[in-house]
């Protein structure tokens, strides 16, 4: 099923599951919503709801439509309000924990509580503008976008960090819901220009200005092994942060929901928890 988001943009939903209270799931830039089937799957004692934001698997970006960091709250949003949610839950992963971050700043009380793995938080107050030179944007505008076959997709990503280690179920899902095609090919969905400008648009935003405005229970967890997302970023991030926590999951990268789906489910869990009685 799709709901409307703001820009015309339709966003693709996917109930990947279990019962009791919602919880939203929002992935990590040039992802999917179906990559959290595995993690989803681990989270006993919830209805997990997963989408795709806007430019990526199944949620397309309109012609004329700029990809900005507020457009993914929008859509985050979008999926509280077509699914008739209230006050559900949030996990994020890296964009996606920012973009559930943005929402509640948008909306205070939209979520019980949110748990983000790895959010992209850019202290800098007032905002630093768009990033032309982010050098995550060049390498995803060199991203392989095109393959034979899925199955020669799935190779070539199993061979090579940082995808290789994913846990095999989250591989096979990113590649077969983020490519289309058939006989003649396949390419991704999310193309790498769209996936750049995620990246460049990552410090335009107000959202580190405006992390006082979360009232509800934040955790801000990263992974031992991950390079770039260290305690210190979580911390004081958490630190702005009313009710804002951390916690360091051991040996995970920055891809830990993917990778280790039965970590991280266990500690959404103990966070969660409590607030849902």
């Amino acid at each position: 099923m799709t709901v409307p988001s703001s820009a015309g943009v339709r966003v693709a939903v996917h109930e990947l599951g279990g019962s009791g209270p919602a919880l939203v799931l929002a992935h990590a830039a040039g992802l999917h919503g179906m990559v959290f089937a595995p993690l989803a799957a681990r989270l006993d004692g919830f209805r997990c709801v997963a989408f795709d934001g806007r430019g990526h698997g199944d949620t397309a970006l309109p012609d004329g439509c700029e990809l900005d960091w507020p457009g993914l709250a929008d859509d985050l949003l979008a999926v509280v309000d077509g699914l008739g949610l209230e006050r559900p839950f949030a996990f994020g992963h890296s964009s996606g924990g920012t973009a559930a971050l943005l929402a509640e700043q948008a909306r205070p009380g939209t979520f019980r509580a949110i748990y983000c793995f790895e959010p992209v938080l850019i202290p800098a107050d007032p905002s630093i503008g768009r990033d032309e030179a982010s050098w995550l944007a060049a390498s995803a505008r060199r991203r392989r976008d095109a393959f034979a076959s899925v199955d020669e997709a799935l190779a070539h990503y199993a061979g090579r960090p940082p995808l290789a280690a994913l846990h095999p179920d989250a591989l096979r899902a990113y590649v077969e819901h983020g490519f289309e095609g058939g006989g003649t090919g396949v390419r991704l969905k999310c193309r790498p220009e769209v996936e750049a400008a995620v990246y460049e648009t990552a410090s335009a935003h107000d959202g580190w200005a405006r992390l006082g405005d979360v009232a509800c229970p934040v955790m801000v967890a990263v992974g031992s092994a991950s390079q770039g997302f260290v305690p210190d970023v979580a911390a004081a991030g958490a630190a702005r942060l009313p009710r804002g926590r951390t916690e360091v999951l051991d040996g995970l990268g920055h891809f830990g929901p993917l990778e280790r789906p039965e970590v991280v489910a266990a500690a959404v869990r103990r966070f969660l928890a409590p607030v849902a009685g």
